[in-house]
């Protein structure tokens, strides 16, 4: 097969959908890869790197779009792209659809099928290609919250860590799953007092087992949110419902429980964000402030580490890839239903039903959808 991959064309995304050493791969099997010039190259990729592993460099996005059976991105197609995807061809990248109705109409309306990292699951329900970049988001979320509530950032002035004789700040995780457990990485690392809410007790006992004494769970159901907001000097929004918009966990009205010159890092801004007053931002532009209260809202936070982000992405992504262009979708998808479930759009039907019921369109099953 021809599997293309354009350059990201997002504001600030510098990702790339394959690494050099994955284009080996796919030429090894017998596949011909198109790059786009320099697409990987704020990545540290250079064009050299590409034409050793096999690849072809080719100037413009329409002719990968145009001569591609398979394009391999990392983030959903801007209206831009979207006009350019065929009818039949396959697209793989993240959709994050529920959050995008043009984006999903636009979809819908190319006649492509559209697999989404983000909905492919594994044998325990597990999302293994949102994986990687939910536990880069993770670690960054407190990276950044750090560096906001710095003084000349708009923050309360407060060094998360502390120093000697002076307490660190405390960090309140919303969601214990993997963005919420490699934010507590950082924060326990860097001597914070960490609260992370779950609503799984079970999922709790994992994370204290991890953790031992450096965190503070809290079950969702037990707790006095609006209390716990007031004692935080940086909030981090990690709740994911897989292919769904998160929940609003925290109101406008809250905020006025919050310090003045406190954080949120609303890492689930791709699904929409669980906080009521977050909206998305980009890495040119990462904050603004709302009732004294600093908001980072990047949508593509793993975008600002480009190199170790693609690195982490191909390690998971290149088996499902492989097994695309060896098998063709049809075949790759009906023998692994936990791929199965990454089809989102396929030939002018939605196929996932979070995505379906948010903007009210007709539901047609992956199962059934690949058989036509």
């Amino acid at each position: 097969m021809k599997i293309g991959v354009p350059k990201e064309i997002k504001p600030q995304e510098t990702r790339i959908g394959l690494t050099p050493e994955s284009v080996k791969t796919l030429v090894g099997e017998g596949h011909e890869v198109l790059v786009e010039n320099n697409g990987g190259y704020e990545a540290g990729f250079e064009n050299s790197h590409y034409t050793s592993a096999g690849a072809k460099i080719i100037d413009k996005a329409e002719d990968i779009f145009n001569d591609s059976e398979i394009i391999v991105k990392v983030k959903e197609p801007l209206l831009k792209e979207v006009k350019m995807i065929r009818e039949n061809q396959i697209l793989f990248t993240y959709l994050h659809l529920a959050a995008a109705k043009e984006l999903t109409q636009g979809l819908i309306n190319s006649k492509g099928v559209c697999i989404a990292y983000e909905t492919v699951t594994d044998q325990n329900r597990g999302l293994p290609l949102l994986a990687p970049m939910s536990a880069v988001a993770g670690r960054m979320s407190i990276q950044e919250g750090a560096h906001c509530l710095e003084k000349n950032q708009g923050g309360e002035g407060l060094l998360l860590g502390g120093a000697p004789g002076v307490e660190g700040g405390t960090v309140v995780i919303l969601g214990g799953g993997v963005v919420g457990e490699n934010a507590a990485i950082i924060a326990t690392g860097m001597q914070a007092k960490v609260h992370i809410v779950d609503k799984s007790e079970k999922r709790l006992k994992e994370l204290t087992k991890k953790f031992g004494d450096k965190i503070i769970p809290q079950l969702s159901d037990n707790i006095d949110l609006k209390k716990l907001i007031s004692e935080a000097d940086l909030l981090v929004g990690g709740v994911l419902i897989p292919g769904a918009e998160a929940p609003k966990l925290v109101t406008k009205d809250m905020l006025k429980l919050m310090r003045r010159g406190s954080v949120i890092v609303d890492v689930a801004i791709d699904q929409g964000g669980c906080i009521e007053t977050s909206k998305p931002t980009t890495h040119a532009n990462p904050t603004y402030i709302v009732d004294d209260i600093v908001h980072y809202c990047v949508a593509n936070m793993p975008g600002g580490v480009p190199r170790t982000s693609t690195f982490a992405l191909n390690k998971v992504t290149l088996p499902y890839l492989v097994k695309l262009a060896n098998k063709g979708y049809q075949k790759a998808l009906s023998e692994d239903k936990n791929f199965l479930a990454g089809l989102n759009v396929h030939k002018g039907h939605v196929t996932y039903k979070a995505v379906a019921d948010v903007f009210g369109h007709e539901y047609v099953s992956a199962g059934e959808a690949i058989k036509n």
